[in-house]
């Protein structure tokens, strides 16, 4: 296994709260691989705006990889969501899907995750679950294509009406039934949402549909700061295994670098690796 950092690229306007790591965007990358990552998750709000190849060789530079492109900047930062209630916004909305897939592919990222950008049913209307079944199967497509493949998160019940669980992500990958879609899952959601720290991994693997992990403890603050069993976690993964991205995201406290740097320093210790 290895480990990310989710830091937010040079165009998105505003501070994500969890995007760690501070200063430009060559010194997140710089300070990434000093702390020891092997990987970045990129959270774009617009890869139009930005130069994808510069942004290729920079990673290279720093002796590191894409993890996945996050969208979870484009909700917070645009308020696109593939299920938005006006038409146009929806349409530009897919479009957007279609150029983070681009820039995964540009930045050689295997996986695109699709979080907060799918929206919410109750903001959209009767048809909206078949709706984002389409633009799940449509992005699918398009990112098998490119060589990149999709991933649905599920969300806690707080933030999102529509796959909270891992069962439910499941349920909606196979009702899209497209090889390219998988499921990430997140261990700040899955301490709300589940009953096993471990079993909803278990499964996902077991399906074959494991493809990214969020890091995160049950008070989204660096993993060792709460409750959630995170050796449990990792030897499971293990077992099973995993060979992916172990990504933190999670809230920047008490500051973007110390949260990095304390994620680091703990899941280095479970993970093994370079220092």
């Amino acid at each position: 296994m290895k480990l990310s950092l989710a830091i937010q690229t040079p165009e998105v306007d505003r501070a994500v709260p969890v995007a760690l790591l501070s200063g430009s965007f060559d010194e997140r990358l710089r300070k990434a691989r000093a702390l020891g990552a092997d990987g970045v998750e990129l959270m774009t709000a617009n890869p139009r705006a930005l130069d994808a190849n510069a942004v290729a060789d920079m990673l290279q530079a720093n002796g590191l990889e894409a993890a996945a492109v996050g969208s979870g900047a484009v909700a917070f930062s645009t308020g696109l969501t593939l299920l938005s209630p006006d038409l146009q916004q929806a349409r530009q909305a897919r479009e957007r899907l279609t150029d983070l897939i681009d820039f995964a592919t540009a930045v050689r990222a295997p996986v695109v995750t699709i979080g907060s950008f799918r929206g919410r049913l109750a903001h959209a209307g009767p048809s909206a679950r078949q709706d984002l079944v389409i633009a799940l199967r449509d992005g699918a497509g398009y990112a098998e294509s490119k060589a990149v493949r999709l991933a649905v998160e599920p969300i806690n019940r707080y933030e999102s009406d529509i796959v909270n669980s891992a069962a439910g992500a499941m349920e909606l990958v196979g009702d899209v039934s497209h090889s390219a879609l998988g499921i990430i899952l997140d261990t700040f959601h899955v301490n709300i949402e589940e009953t096993s720290w471990t079993e909803p991994f278990e499964k996902v693997m077991a399906a074959g549909l494991l493809w990214h992990v969020h890091l995160g403890d049950n008070n989204r603050l660096y993993p060792g700061q709460g409750l959630i069993d995170f050796p449990a976690i990792v030897s499971t993964l293990q077992a099973c295994g995993y060979n992916g991205y172990l990504s933190a995201e999670l809230l920047a406290l008490p500051d973007p670098d110390t949260a990095a740097a304390e994620t680091m320093r703990y899941m280095r210790s479970l993970v093994g690796g370079r220092p």
